[in-house]
């Protein structure tokens, strides 16, 4: 098998698509956020509040099949092997108050209460998220056309 310093091919592939993944799970929450931007009523009868991904640098211990035992990637001292997903966080930021008497949803003070989501920073959040996932897919040609270089030198 090929390896590179402190990290083998599969491993390396893996630590790749766990950040993959990540952003694809960023992704659609934030396109959760976008899609409930005016929902002022859920099913605990409140407004929508704002979704936040969590995540945590994954350890070799819970990596895949193709990953433990392979090499170690050490980020920061720790041995890390890519990013998890460790649940969802509501945003905690105040919502809009809009006055709006006519709304099914005002208070008896004439004011809707509309969830804490900014839709144009849900969008400059998107195309963070689609950029880091295309950086992650040139990353993982890039892996792979040197492991075939590095075959076709080995022949």
């Amino acid at each position: 098998m090929i390896t590179m310093p402190g990290m083998s091919f599969w491993g390396t592939f893996d630590t790749v698509a766990s950040g993959l993944t990540a952003q694809r799970f960023r992704i659609d929450v934030i396109a959760d956020n976008i899609a409930n931007a005016n929902t002022t009523r859920g099913p605990d009868g409140k407004p929508y509040r704002r979704k936040i991904p969590v995540f945590a640098a994954r350890d070799m211990d819970s990596m895949g099949p193709f990953g433990r035992g392979f090499g170690r990637n050490r980020i920061m001292g720790e041995d890390a092997a890519g990013v998890r997903v460790v649940g969802v966080a509501e945003d905690s930021s105040p919502g809009r108050l809009v006055y709006d008497p006519s709304h099914p949803d005002a208070d008896e003070n004439g004011y809707v209460h509309y969830p804490n989501v900014n839709v144009l920073r849900e969008m400059v959040d998107m195309i963070d998220a689609s950029r880091a996932f295309e950086a992650g897919i040139t990353v993982m040609n890039t892996i792979k056309s040197m492991y075939q270089q590095a075959l076709r030198i080995g022949r």
